[in-house]
């Protein structure tokens, strides 16, 4: 097993970035990148000792010219594995296609549901029982990728979009880390149709995370 590369990319706090640092995958963490300068998690990159630079989204045209400059930002580091963790930018097609099947996602919904921003208001909104979070493979469709592992907390009748939040994200601090070593342990395989295998199983059916965690 070839001892993988990772390179993150983050927009603001970058607390799911920090799991990912804090986590010892058996990976190098080779960099962080930063659309935003002002971005809290470049901070915390740099007392890890992970290299950390930025490219700044409003210096650029478009979305397209944006793209080019951070696939060459990325590669430059020789990714295995790319990590989306706050990363607030709608990524193009060509930058998608380009780390096909090595760049993942972790989504704060229990996808296919509220896809896109202000997921925990709109769980709230909608008076959903479950609520949680996702790590996928990004594909071209915004959050729509093959799933790779979800975890769901119950939604309380009293929950505002803070407390439902909070939890969540204590969830999304367990699984994309996980979810990272299995990809970093040649672990993961791809079905024809539906969520990515993990040890050659469906990631399906236990109760609060799909699959269950390494013990």
């Amino acid at each position: 097993m070839t001892a993988k590369r990772i390179v993150i990319l983050i927009s603001g706090r970058g607390s799911n970035m920090e799991a990912l640092l804090d986590a010892r995958l058996p990976a190098a963490i080779a960099a962080v990148i930063s659309n935003r300068p002002d971005a809290a998690g470049l901070d915390i990159a740099r007392r890890h000792g992970v290299p950390s630079s930025v490219v700044d989204h409003r210096q650029f045209a478009g979305r397209p010219e944006f793209d080019s400059a951070l696939a060459a930002a990325v590669d430059r580091h020789a990714p295995h594995l790319v990590l989306l963790a706050g990363f607030m930018r709608v990524l193009t097609q060509a930058f998608v296609e380009r780390y096909s099947r090595r760049m993942l996602n972790i989504h704060p919904s229990l996808l296919p549901a509220f896809p896109g921003l202000h997921t925990h208001a709109r769980a709230v909104a909608a008076g959903v029982r479950i609520h949680g979070c996702t790590v996928h493979f990004v594909t071209p469709t915004v959050d729509h990728g093959p799933i790779v592992a979800q975890a769901a907390v119950a939604v309380q009748p009293t929950d505002t979009e803070e407390a439902l939040a909070e939890r969540v994200l204590a969830l999304e601090h367990r699984i994309y880390p996980e979810a990272a070593r299995w990809f970093c342990e040649d672990r993961m395989t791809f079905a024809s149709e539906g969520p990515v295998l993990i040890d050659g199983v469906s990631s399906s059916l236990a109760p609060l995370v799909s699959p269950a965690l390494d013990r």
